[in-house]
């Protein structure tokens, strides 16, 4: 229980720190968002209508950092993120809630099949070395090691075109109105299909000579040689004591990963123009626009903080150690 404490506040402190600088790092970046949005309409607006948006958009046009600072806070209490400037005047969080459920179906369902296939087959590989497995290791070193964003732009190259079953990008068919219905899901998931196999190809990769290198190492250790010497299992030795043992540093490993689903595969949504949290970043950069870029790392943050504590408690209950120390 101590142990588990002692991470919250740790993670507590972390978050602080990560909105902080959330709140400040977009802020470096040159320009003035409003002046962009004047830009964009032309001048078209009044001396009354600029100072409105100063004040909206909780800039001071005096530099007081701290004021804005304080402000921010009292709108993240207040669960406002501010209204886009690349959208205006949508507020962020409806842009969010509009995209984020794009990434998480994508990216979320491929990240947990290739933890279970790549987990999956690490440990048969690290448990067989020497078998038909040990053939799965250049191939799976060369595609762990090409960017996802590679793989995109090759699977485009090679299987998109004119009477291609794969779209080169989108969500979905133009012109359809997202809906759970018999139009829209067939069309959201053929535009799914190519950026869903570049990052299942490339994270399987991963996980395959991770979990593989981990069996390895933990099958050379007494406890293993003890637990053959007692003439238990084959499947109970590999399973119950090398792979629950092997497996500590991959929940490390998956939590990050699917702390990053919402934002961990930036480059691919760009490459297939998926209307995704990373597509929508690309814009809110392109346009200076400071509260959806605050809003699309703040959830960044808190779902890296929240995945690695689920992690911790996971390690509760997978490692003994862990629970005695606490």
């Amino acid at each position: 229980m101590k142990f588990l404490l002692q991470r919250v506040a740790f993670y507590v402190f972390t978050a602080w720190a990560a909105i902080t600088l959330n709140f400040f790092i977009p802020r470096l970046i040159p320009g003035d968002p409003v002046q962009a949005l004047i830009t964009k309409y032309q001048g078209q607006l009044s001396t009354q209508a600029i100072e409105s948006l100063y004040v909206l958009f909780g800039i001071d046009k005096n530099g007081n950092v701290w004021s804005e600072y304080v402000d921010y806070w009292k709108q993240l209490f207040a669960g406002d993120l501010g209204l886009s400037f690349a959208f205006f005047p949508t507020p962020v969080s409806e842009v969010l809630s509009d995209s984020i459920l794009w990434t998480l179906m994508l990216v979320g369902v491929t990240t947990i099949l290739s933890f279970i296939i790549g987990t999956g087959l690490g440990v048969l590989a690290g448990w067989r070395r020497g078998s038909w497995t040990d053939g799965l290791l250049p191939v799976t070193t060369f595609f762990s090691s090409v960017p996802y964003f590679w793989l995109g732009i090759i699977a485009i190259y090679l299987l998109t075109g004119p009477d291609s079953f794969f779209p080169s990008g989108g969500g979905a068919e133009v012109g359809l109105v997202p809906a759970w219905d018999m139009y829209f899901i067939p069309s959201a998931l053929q535009h799914s299909l190519l950026p869903a196999l570049t990052i299942l190809i490339s994270s399987v990769s991963g996980w395959i000579l991770s979990m593989r290198n981990m069996m390895v190492t933990v099958s050379s250790e007494d406890y293993i040689t003890v637990a053959h010497a007692k003439g238990l299992p084959e499947r109970r030795v590999a399973l119950s004591y090398a792979a629950r043992n092997a497996l500590l540093p991959n929940v490390s490993g998956f939590a990050l990963s699917l702390g990053f689903i919402v934002g961990g595969t930036f480059l691919v949504e760009i490459v297939f123009s998926y209307p995704g949290i990373g597509f929508q970043l690309f814009q809110a950069l392109g346009a200076n626009d400071y509260p959806l870029m605050q809003g699309i790392f703040l959830v960044i943050t808190i779902s890296v903080l929240v995945a690695n504590l689920l992690a911790d408690v996971a390690y509760l209950f997978l490692d003994p150690r862990t629970r005695k120390e606490g």
